[in-house]
């Protein structure tokens, strides 16, 4: 961090415990660039270490990012295998500077239809990982949030809990996110204003930030404009700003 974002950052005035990006625009990078779309997808990835060291310079606790979801499946058949063999190529080659980093991965979504061997690096990342305490890195692959919320409702009926029982709290507790704090901050790049089947029970008092920025652009400044956004917000969690603030 050099010394002029050192002393901006300081200007912050409350910093988002979790924030959570959808990862958008690298198709449309890749073709500004006349390169196919899995180039695209690589220099999203590249980008990703960035936004992870800006999180730990800043003090964001946890990071969900928007990887793969339940839908992407229809994409054309190159582009999913080209998208696994990414994934696996990133766990490769990151998974041990993550886990000195002190970086705790998490999956959320649903394993089972990965390849075998995707699936077993996933765990061992998962493992290896599950005791690091300097930021949670929550990766959204195969995720999809109505799904999310079904497979809740099909384990709480399973469980036998009787209609009396449900709330918020149980909910969230048989959520992919469980035991992790409800997002803060959203950001979604390249300039879409779509929820996308994101996060749709955790981002109820979510603050957005939309950036016409594509994701491989969107590095440690603009970060640090998002966090600047958020930290000028008010949040009311439905109440009257003037009950937030006496």
């Amino acid at each position: 961090m050099s010394e002029t974002e050192a002393i901006a950052s300081s200007t912050l005035t409350k910093i988002p415990v979790h924030v959570a990006i959808i990862m958008d625009g690298n198709g449309r990078w890749a073709a500004a660039r006349g390169l196919p779309r899995l180039a695209g997808h690589r220099a999203g990835t590249e980008n990703l270490r960035t936004i992870i060291r800006a999180c730990v310079e800043f003090n964001v606790k946890v990071l969900t990012i928007y990887a793969f979801s339940t839908e992407n499946w229809g994409r054309p058949s190159e582009e999913v295998e080209g998208l696994m063999m990414i994934l696996e190529d990133v766990i490769d080659r990151e998974l041990d500077e993550l886990h000195q980093e002190g970086v705790q991965l998490h999956h959320i979504g649903h394993l089972d239809r990965l390849p075998e061997r995707l699936q077993e690096k996933v765990k061992r990342a998962v493992e290896l990982t599950r005791n690091n305490d300097r930021l949670i890195l929550n990766i959204a692959w195969n995720y999809g949030g109505r799904d999310e919320i079904v497979c809740a409702i099909r384990s709480i009926v399973k469980d036998g809990i009787s209609p009396e029982e449900i709330n918020d709290e149980l909910v969230s507790r048989y959520l992919f996110t469980a035991g992790i704090p409800d997002p803060d901050l959203i950001i979604r790049t390249s300039g879409e204003m779509r929820i996308s089947n994101f996060l749709i029970w955790q981002s109820a008092y979510a603050e957005w930030y939309i950036t016409q920025t594509l994701w491989p652009d969107f590095n440690r400044e603009e970060f640090f404009k998002a966090l600047q956004e958020y930290s000028q917000r008010e949040r009311r969690f439905g109440k009257l700003s003037d009950q937030v603030c006496c």
